[in-house]
């Protein structure tokens, strides 16, 4: 089913497990991410830069994640990431997203709120759910960086959410998105009292450097939303450089971009069976 971001973190923190949130990077690599995790059996959160959705249009991107997940014993939400302005989220939610993330991180702490309250209430009339981040998640991602900033304090994690009214919070652990060349050190304590604080399902962005050993912990501590990006990015890249480089010039394209899809929707099964728990209830 195409569902909202609400819909499937209900069931994960039912029964203690995180799904995983993959950034598309244009629209080859959706049909198999997604069929990726209907094989494995686990819901599939679709997420897309402004950027990228611009590229590929909106309406393109639910259109085909729609009609998947109305097609497929598989439920598939498509999240728009670190969307900052308020017009975009509105194209977003109007094209037929059925997620959203304000990101007001970089945002003086009152600003960040009645913004993100103001997407909270727009989105939730409309049936979308909506993803707050507050503490600076460091990094870059699709070429813009962000300054390291402040780890999230649990005690402004529980006033942000509280005041806001998001469905989803992001926090700042220790992770940095663009990572991939080595593992990040993340506060799993930190992660504990955020968890202890607050009454919703917390959100890791950064995940490609995340050790795989932590997951379980993460997992423990109600994080609920996993993000993956980077990794895709270079699962699929370094693909298309070996068939690219190899293939004749008349060829069929798919002979190319076959592969590269096959290599992104083994990364996708692989970081999929990490976040389930071993046993469910």
């Amino acid at each position: 089913m195409y569902v909202t971001l609400t819909e499937v973190l209900t069931e994960a923190e039912k029964i203690g497990s995180t799904v995983g949130a993959f950034n598309a990077h244009n629209l080859e690599m959706v049909p198999a991410m997604i069929s990726a995790a209907r094989d494995a059996g686990s819901p599939i959160i679709i997420q897309t830069s402004v950027g990228t959705a611009r590229y590929i249009g909106m309406e393109n991107l639910v259109a085909l994640c729609k009609g998947i997940g109305e097609r497929e014993p598989v439920d598939v939400v498509l999240h728009l990431d670190h969307a900052t302005k308020l017009a975009d989220i509105r194209d977003a939610i109007d094209a037929g997203y059925s997620s959203v993330m304000f990101d007001g991180s970089s945002l003086p702490y009152s600003e960040n709120v009645l913004k993100t309250r103001r997407v909270v209430e727009f989105a939730h009339g409309r049936g979308v759910s909506v993803e707050g981040e507050i503490g600076t998640i460091g990094g870059t991602e699709e070429g813009i960086s962000v300054k390291e900033g402040a780890l999230t304090k649990p005690e402004e994690a529980r006033a942000f959410s509280e005041a806001a009214g998001v469905d989803a919070l992001a926090v700042s652990i220790g992770t940095h998105h663009g990572s991939y060349l080595g593992k990040t050190e993340i506060d799993l304590d930190l992660v504990a009292r955020i968890h202890d604080a607050v009454d919703v399902p917390l959100v890791v962005h950064g995940g490609t450097g995340v050790d795989e050993a932590d997951y379980a912990r993460l997992r423990e501590s109600g994080v609920r939303k996993f993000n993956i990006g980077t990794e895709l990015i270079v699962g699929w890249t370094r693909s298309a450089k070996e068939s690219f480089g190899a293939t004749e010039l008349n060829a069929s394209l798919r002979n190319n971009i076959v592969p590269a899809n096959t290599a992104v929707a083994e990364i996708v099964a692989h970081k999929i069976g990490r976040m389930l728990p071993a046993v469910i209830g």
